[in-house]
């Protein structure tokens, strides 16, 4: 079967991703300042959880803001995608606004299992996570106006480190 361009565009993307995302993982789990690492207590692994949801809340707000105020500054999209059409910069945003929501909401439940199960020096896989997908977001939102293959190291990015730290959340689990 061959590909098409956009499809090997989005391929390549997505293979970078896949290797930065495992090597990226792994460097933060076993070279992460073991002293800036939580100890074993629950509350200690949740408050640091916590700090890195902050980063995950923080792209969610400034996708949510930003599509406020391309409402509110554009006359033809201030009604919201209920009750128009929409710009093409408004349907940008929204889909922006969109993935960002659900890579959020499975990062968000994916970091707290993690914070939870796996051994506390490994946790440093989370703040390398936290980059991972901030490096993401912003590679997917510069790309996404240009197309699949712009946006695909981005959309890769955020989705397959939190994908790798889910294997490593199952795997814990069954062993």
């Amino acid at each position: 079967m061959s590909l098409s361009t956009k499809q090997a565009g989005v391929l390549r993307g997505m293979i970078a991703a896949v290797v930065l995302c495992i090597t990226g993982l792994g460097a933060g789990a076993l070279l992460f300042p073991v002293q800036w690492l939580p100890d074993a207590a629950a509350t200690a692994r949740l408050a640091f959880a916590g700090r890195c949801l902050l980063v995950l809340s923080f792209w969610l707000l400034i996708s949510i803001g930003s599509l406020a105020r391309h409402r509110f500054f554009t006359p033809a999209d201030i009604d919201g995608s209920g009750l128009t059409a929409g710009t093409q910069d408004a349907k940008v945003l929204q889909a922006v606004l969109q993935n960002t929501l659900e890579q959020s909401i499975l990062a968000a439940l994916v970091y707290l299992s993690f914070a939870v199960l796996a051994p506390a020096a490994l946790l440093g896989a989370l703040p390398a996570a936290v980059v991972l997908f901030s490096c993401g977001r912003i590679l997917f939102w510069r790309g996404y106006a240009q197309g699949a293959a712009a946006r695909s190291a981005g959309f890769a990015m955020t989705f397959y480190s939190t994908a790798v730290l889910f294997i490593a959340c199952v795997a814990l689990t069954l062993t």
